[in-house]
């Protein structure tokens, strides 16, 4: 039987950071089943207290030991949660202690830094490039393209919308995206609107089987969706791309995050990380 095991991401803050690490070392454990609970705004003694018995409650429930990974701050609400009867990893005092030791500076302890709005222009920014993401999604718009770090190209459901908007919110990127038509492989061109912004050009591609599966789902059993119609158009537009020289990455088997840290790392975009 798979072992299974809650695990609590508690923090003073949006508990984004908790997540984001616990859940890299939980991947790790492919015969562990986790049952992931985040506990987030964890910042007074009342509602560590709240934090505690929740833990305490899951404890007592047979299910095996909880695991709490904590970014608290604060060390009087770390010391309540720490009472609880759970294995407890402490990312702020396993890298903090470190870092003001070799940097010889102590730390701000300030909460919620790495989540927030106090950095109105990186933060401004970031709101900029969702804002741009979203006017300028499957071709909406052809205004201003020539703001954007990088535009994707490829047929539709290949992956081109949550890639742009993964681009925007993670890492401020301005990232626009334009399907690739039947029009345009008949044609052997690009659409007119990308010709003066090839340099800044992206290309994703699919297996024609899972783009059939996707667009299955979407309109069952519509010329769009069948599977010679998708062998069709994935065969075109990878031509289309290597006869214009566009660089593509197929995003069958590979995860957005994965898709995304090649484009930037190929178009050397200068990615800033919120």
């Amino acid at each position: 039987m798979t072992e299974r095991r809650t695990v609590f991401f508690v923090s003073d803050g949006t508990g984004i950071t908790a997540q984001m690490l616990g859940h890299s070392l939980l991947t790790q454990f492919e015969g562990v089943d986790f049952n992931q609970v985040t506990l987030p705004f964890v910042d007074s003694a009342e509602k560590a207290e709240e934090c505690l018995a929740r833990i305490e409650a899951e404890s007592a429930s047979g299910n095996g030991q909880p695991i709490v990974f904590s970014t608290l701050v604060n060390q009087d609400v770390r010391q309540v949660v720490r009472r609880a009867k759970a294995l407890f990893l402490d990312f702020f005092e396993t890298f903090i202690d470190p870092l003001e030791a070799g940097l010889g500076v102590k730390s701000s302890h300030t909460i919620g830094r790495s989540h927030s709005a106090m950095d109105k222009k990186e933060y401004q920014q970031r709101i900029e490039a969702i804002n741009f993401a979203m006017a300028h999604d499957d071709g909406a718009s052809h205004r201003e393209l020539g703001q954007a770090d990088v535009i994707l190209i490829g047929v539709s459901r290949s992956g081109k919308t949550p890639t742009s908007l993964y681009l925007a919110l993670q890492f401020g990127v301005k990232a626009a995206n334009y399907p690739l038509i039947p029009e345009d492989f008949q044609r052997m061109k690009l659409p007119e609107a990308l010709r003066a912004h090839k340099g800044h050009l992206y290309g994703l591609t699919i297996a024609s089987e899972r783009l059939h599966e996707i667009r299955q789902e979407r309109r069952p059993g519509s010329r769009y969706a069948d599977l010679d119609n998708c062998r069709y158009e994935v065969e075109e537009s990878e031509n289309l791309m290597r006869r214009e020289g566009i660089r593509s990455i197929n995003s069958t088997s590979k995860s957005i995050e994965e898709i995304a840290t090649t484009i930037l790392r190929e178009l050397r975009i200068q990615r800033q990380v919120y």
